[in-house]
């Protein structure tokens, strides 16, 4: 299972805390398990803390940034999930005790949390320069996978008999979602996390136009890259935007950039914890002087 998501204490739990009260959770012939009980029994528990850390969070978070985060953003990632599974994709659901309005949940606050970087994140000249170093403008390129390093050498030497790619990857491909389209990959650039990294350094190497001369060993097989756009990389100034979206993608994976982050963000939202059992739930994000509780 691949990673799903960024998130505080790198959890997402698909449940929430109830509020106290005598309404029956369960009925059985020994008795019945109340709200009260349930709640009182959960928030001492280290996942039931960090369910009300996460929400707490979501709370401050939308307050602050919820205008910035659109059901369309939410719906495309959502959507890029469903297709990178497929098939599966029920079943991943399913493995990891989630629902898909529940993913969509998560979704959000990913996204509510990656504004909340980016408004903490300063985009220094010298930032953006390291940034470019390793930048590559996203590129297309078509590719043949095979099993054998000495089909991918054939397949090479047929290209240099001019014979088509198109032709060769529906012959020779063993990538059913490309061969057909003349072996077409979806457009990516250095940021891409799916696509392995031997094949990546492949193919920014490649002018438009030209192949690989030797077999790419990848974990998938052998691939033969053919470039059909490479752009120009130009200058840094040039992708500010690009830039900026992969210094909070970066960030995103910084532990001390999230708690800086979303410390920052519970202190202005403030705070209070009604519960004296619960006081401390936030300690490790705000001080006991910025909460305030009640008995």
């Amino acid at each position: 299972m691949k990673k799903w998501l960024v998130a505080l204490a790198g959890v997402l739990m698909s449940f929430t805390l109830v509020a106290c009260g005598s309404k029956s959770v369960a009925t059985t012939n020994g008795g019945k398990v109340t709200e009260s009980e349930y709640y009182s029994s959960l928030k001492n528990t280290s996942s039931g803390k960090q369910v009300l850390q996460q929400m707490i969070l979501n709370k401050v978070l939308e307050k602050e940034y919820g205008d910035k985060v659109k059901a369309s953003a939410v719906n495309k990632e959502f959507n890029n999930y469903k297709k990178q599974y497929g098939s599966s994709f029920d079943s991943v659901l399913q493995q990891n005790g989630t629902t898909a309005a529940q993913l969509k949940k998560d979704i959000r606050s990913n996204l509510l949390l990656k504004e909340a970087v980016r408004a903490n994140t300063k985009f220094t000249d010298a930032k953006m320069e390291k940034q470019f170093k390793t930048f590559q403008p996203k590129v297309t390129v078509n590719a043949i996978l095979v099993e054998k390093e000495s089909t991918a050498k054939d397949v090479i030497k047929q290209l240099d008999d001019k014979k088509s790619f198109s032709s060769l990857a529906k012959k020779y491909s063993t990538d059913t979602a490309t061969k057909n389209k003349g072996g077409r990959q979806e457009a990516f650039n250095n940021t891409n996390t799916t696509l392995d990294s031997s094949f990546k350094t492949a193919a920014f190497k490649l002018k438009n136009g030209e192949y690989t001369k030797t077999p790419v060993k990848t974990q998938y097989g052998y691939y033969v890259i053919q470039m059909v756009n490479h752009p120009a990389k130009g200058k840094w100034q040039d992708h500010k935007a690009e830039l900026k979206d992969q210094i909070v993608d970066s960030e995103m994976n910084n532990s001390d950039t999230l708690h800086s982050v979303v410390s920052k963000v519970l202190k202005k939202g403030n705070v209070h914890i009604e519960d004296k059992d619960l006081n401390d739930v936030l300690s490790d994000y705000i001080s006991s002087s910025s909460k305030s509780s009640k008995k």
